[in-house]
């Protein structure tokens, strides 16, 4: 593999969570020990909730739908599912200038730049995390979650873009904290697109090139 490309792994089956935390540990020492690659890593997971950092109990509406899983990335609760492509980045910060904040607005700009792709008028809205696009009523929809953990200045976690999932999964929680009635979520296919996620992939791939640098397929970790 070219040592200056990102490998880019898609797992074609459900990845259970827990086996996807082990796994992003374990690739992050080894980049933060120079003995792996910069690694984004394409899956699925089955339905279940997860708890960032700043979760608020509250925020978890109906706890007994879907597995609960704490987790140490930032941002509060969000719903992983069938349908939803999940992109765990684990990046190399120390070659990419130590800026967290910069990073967050990569990812953002990487997201918005696929959907651009895809037929999709993404934007960011200020003082909120993720990727929105607005609504013919005056509010807005998050497509694109992103809550990700830096150790050693190593990334991982990511960014979860909803293709095709089952929105009503997302009432179990209240997404990210935002409870603002005029704030929602959406999907590719709520938007009408037409995509499989062969195309989404695809998409995700050119504009991850374009704002990280070059990528190189190879094999997911489990």
């Amino acid at each position: 593999m070219n040592a200056s490309a990102t490998g880019w792994a898609v797992s074609d089956s459900l990845v259970e969570y827990e086996a996807a935390v082990a796994a992003m540990e374990s690739r992050a020492a080894a980049i933060a020990a120079n003995e792996a690659g910069e690694l984004a890593w394409l899956l699925q997971h089955p339905p279940l909730y997860t708890a960032g950092v700043s979760a608020k109990p509250g925020d978890l509406i109906d706890p007994n739908r879907f597995p609960v899983f704490k987790t140490g990335r930032g941002g509060q609760f969000t719903y992983h599912g069938p349908g939803q492509r999940v992109v765990y980045t684990m990046l190399d910060l120390r070659q990419r200038g130590r800026d967290v904040t910069r990073f967050v607005a990569d990812l953002e700009r990487w997201l918005i730049s696929a959907l651009h792709d895809l037929d999709v008028d993404a934007h960011i809205k200020p003082g909120l995390v993720g990727v929105w696009v607005e609504r013919g009523d005056g509010g807005a929809d998050k497509i694109a979650a992103i809550g990700v953990r830096l150790r050693k200045w190593i990334s991982f976690h990511g960014v979860a873009l909803n293709v095709a999932p089952n929105l009503e999964h997302f009432s179990g929680i209240t997404p990210c904290g935002v409870s603002d009635p005029q704030l929602g979520v959406t999907s590719i296919k709520q938007l009408q697109r037409k995509h499989d996620m062969q195309t989404v992939d695809a998409a995700l791939q050119r504009a991850f090139e374009r704002v990280f640098g070059a990528t190189q397929n190879v094999a997911p970790p489990c």
